[in-house]
């Protein structure tokens, strides 16, 4: 453990990690495309959750490389990070046992999005908080869910779809869990100095 907590200081290791999470939100931006396209202007931010989730990362680790700190992004980070991770990969394996069967795909699917949730917790070293900036990722989570589960611009998967009341519900949980998580790993810092 302390060899991997030595590994979240090594440069090297951030950027070959910054590399990693950028090529992965541009892809899942990408990914996000067919969606997008039929998309209205002002939910577009809200649609493309973990790609989203990775860019606060990747602002994260250009952070951590540069000797800053932004409390906000490292909440926002932490927390979009485990939720969307977690709820996509739920997400893959509930389609796996609607369909009977899992892509090469879905497994990558899987494995990414459990490589993102892992990530936060690896990251917590580096991570300090105002209070604020819990009430703030708060919001924007929330929002979130009311975006995807009010408005109908929640991530397709087509086969989940008749499920969507309780695959919102789930996902306000999510959003509480994560919120909790913020609240009791990352710690308060009390500097009137910085973000």
């Amino acid at each position: 453990m302390n060899k991997l907590i030595e590994l979240m200081f090594n440069r090297w290791f951030l950027v070959l990690l910054l590399i990693g999470n950028f090529i992965g939100t541009v892809y899942g931006y990408y990914w996000y495309r067919g969606q997008l396209a039929n998309t209205e202007w002002y939910f577009i931010p809200f649609v493309p959750d973990s790609p989203t989730a990775t860019l606060f990362l990747c602002i994260l680790i250009v952070l951590v490389l540069m000797g800053k700190k932004w409390g906000l992004i490292d909440a926002l980070a932490f927390t979009t990070l485990i939720k969307y991770g977690v709820w996509a990969v739920v997400m893959n394996m509930l389609t796996f046992m609607e369909t009977g069967f899992i892509s090469w795909v879905g497994l990558m699917l899987v494995a990414s999005h459990g490589i993102m949730a892992v990530q936060a917790f690896l990251f917590l070293p580096h991570l300090e908080i105002k209070q604020w900036h819990l009430y703030a990722t708060a919001i924007w989570l929330f929002h979130n869910d009311v975006i995807d589960y009010v408005y109908g611009q929640y991530p397709v998967y087509g086969q989940l779809a008749q499920y969507s009341d309780h695959i919102g519900y789930f996902s306000f949980w999510l959003t509480v869990l994560v919120l909790v998580l913020l609240h009791q790993l990352v710690p308060r810092r009390n500097s009137l100095t910085n973000e």
